[in-house]
């Protein structure tokens, strides 16, 4: 594979793109593969959409020799292998960041605060695995000062492999729990798995930073010879978690001001502290690093907040998994400020094994609060309504419980909404 030569055509293109839908004139289109599509049947359109290159892997569909066609062995390590010479042009910090929870909005605020000193490029949405690292990397400009790229597994060798294309020179992980356990293995693969951001930087000399707070990843700081340590007094940087009902409150450096951000719950204060100090390692001042989280507001159905009417509804459904569930509800059984609460959680999906059990602890755990509503929603959640309160309800899928919220006609609700991306939950919204 002449990566080289498709390097001259993608420096003299607009970008790439892989799905004929989102093509911009001059584009390099790479048709992919997967188990229920084959884009090589798509050359042609993506073509006259306005695509200047098609890189394909089977010649069948390439017409008379047609130029405008690159035939290579297979389009997807095509695209791997055109990201990582990319990244080899760059000469600036490549900051990889994976874990259980807060990937996105770790990535968010630490792009929030790097901004306020350098052109900054980030992963966008959630492109973060085999397809969306490469797609990211390809995205970095020539003028960029430093990049952030985030990466997601779903079974172990996933952050190796994504370490071997992006090539990390800093890096931390936001928390280690039980997320994807059905492709992991357990809680241990899990561990296995995020630690490969660890090890790849550890055996290229980058940079670690570590949250001293969290007993899993301290713990490893003993492994590498000038770890970054955060947020405690002493360490490299210091930011003092202040209370959060409902919002994060912190203070920095020692100082007695104390700055209100507008990100939910007691888990956001380690994804506050952690884009403060790489902001302050990276010569961001402590004061532009605030002014930065105290702007950001959280959106894409991570603890977003939506009023309706006297309702205020915090919608944290674009994912879940048992520890960021645990910490959800926590943070909600303490907020305050309406007269009624209401909890909506969904079906939390590849556990694998755990199914059962881990919907069970929902149950139990939602028992240890007053919830004026408890309401269940999907097929796995069942277990957990055996587990919960009698008043508690259960509806088969998010469709059936349309009817029943639109006519219950919720006035005064503070409602926590949480499941997993495929039971789409923010659909509910519009019936509260």
């Amino acid at each position: 594979m002449n990566i080289e030569l498709l390097y001259l055509h993608f420096l003299k293109s607009t970008g790439v793109s892989t799905d004929t839908r989102k093509i911009d004139q001059g584009n390099i289109f790479f048709a992919l593969k997967g188990p229920n599509f084959n884009a090589n049947t798509f050359a042609a359109q993506a073509l006259e959409i306005g695509a200047a290159l098609v890189v394909v892997d089977e010649a069948e569909v390439i017409p008379n020799n047609d130029t405008r066609y690159f035939l290579v062995e297979d389009v997807l390590t095509a695209l791997q292998q055109l990201a990582l010479h990319h990244r080899r042009q760059l000469s600036i910090p490549i900051i990889g960041l994976t874990g259980s929870n807060g990937k996105t909005t770790s990535k968010e605020l630490l792009h929030a605060v790097l901004k306020q000193k350098f052109k900054t490029s980030a992963t966008v949405g959630n492109l973060n695995n085999h397809i969306g690292v490469p797609l990211t990397l390809l995205a970095i400009e020539k003028d960029t000062e430093i990049a952030i790229i985030e990466m997601g597994a779903n079974k172990q060798g996933d952050i190796k492999e994504l370490c071997d294309i992006a090539e990390p020179t800093h890096g931390f992980i936001t928390n280690i729990g039980k997320a994807h356990l059905e492709g992991m293995g357990g809680p241990e693969g899990v561990l296995k798995t995020k630690t490969e951001l660890f090890q790849h930087l550890r055996a290229h000399k980058g940079t670690v930073f570590i949250n001293s707070q969290d007993p899993i990843l301290s713990n490893m700081a003993k492994r590498f010879e000038n770890p970054i340590l955060y947020p405690a007094k002493g360490d490299f940087c210091e930011v003092e978690f202040v209370d959060a009902n409902p919002f994060v409150r912190f203070k920095v450096e020692g100082s007695e001001a104390t700055h209100l951000s507008s990100m939910i719950g007691a888990y956001n204060f380690g994804n506050i502290a952690t884009a403060i100090t790489l902001g302050k390692f990276f010569g961001v001042s402590i004061e532009k690093a605030v002014q930065a989280i105290v702007n950001y507001k959280p959106s894409n159905m991570r603890s977003q907040l939506v009023e309706k009417r006297s309702n205020l509804i915090i919608l944290d459904a674009y994912n879940a998994n048992p520890s960021s569930m645990e910490v959800a509800i926590k943070t909600f059984g303490e907020m305050t400020g309406k007269k009624y609460k209401m909890i909506i959680l969904g079906d939390m999906y590849e556990l694998g094994d755990s199914t059962q059990v881990e919907h069970e602890k929902l149950g139990e755990l939602v028992s240890q609060y007053a919830f004026d509503k408890i309401c269940f929603a999907g097929k796995h959640t069942q277990a957990a309504l055996a587990k919960a309160p009698m008043k508690a309800l259960y509806f088969p899928d998010p469709f059936s419980f349309r009817n029943w919220l639109q006519d219950s006609k919720f006035e005064d609700h503070l409602i926590l909404i949480k499941g997993s991306r495929g039971m789409k939950l923010e659909g509910l919204v519009d019936f509260i």
